[in-house]
């Protein structure tokens, strides 16, 4: 795929982001493609649903799996405007997602842990190929300026 491709759908994760932030959520929003297709997207919901892991990647992977009728998501991209956190990057591989598209790192969630140390892992028996800092900026620029409100 090529980089204006991920930068277009990285954009559209961005719209799911700006929803989260309207609802008062941390604005992170992810999408899933196949063959060049949209076929799920979502946004944190974590406050809405009082849900812990009702982060935007879950819920994505979830209607993914509802939708092609298998949790075995090979074929697939998750796009997401904030690097996943461990628990996210374990559904990705657990899920057989091909490979995620950031925006963001998040350094300070996880420490000197990233992504790539779930995802990428060769002692587990799926690895996912990462890509970050697609659209980096703009996907930080949201997440402080939630932040920024919140003070």
């Amino acid at each position: 795929m090529d980089y204006s491709r991920m930068e277009a759908f990285m954009r559209e994760a961005l719209v799911e982001a700006e929803t989260a932030f309207r609802h008062g959520e941390i604005p992170v929003g992810a999408l899933v493609v196949r063959n060049g297709e949209v076929i799920a997207r979502a946004h944190n919901r974590r406050e809405e649903l009082l849900d812990p892991t009702a982060h935007a990647e879950i819920l994505a992977i979830r209607q993914t799996a509802e939708k092609l009728g298998t949790w075995r998501l090979a074929g697939t991209a998750l796009f997401v405007t904030l690097e996943p956190c461990p628990m996210c990057a374990g559904a990705l591989v657990q899920a057989r997602v091909d490979t995620v598209v950031y925006g963001a790192r998040d350094p300070k969630a996880w420490g000197t842990l990233t992504v790539r140390d779930v995802a990428e892992n060769a002692a587990v028996n799926h690895q996912v190929r990462v890509i970050g800092g697609v659209l980096e900026e703009e996907c930080q620029a949201l997440l402080r300026r939630f932040f920024e409100a919140r003070r």
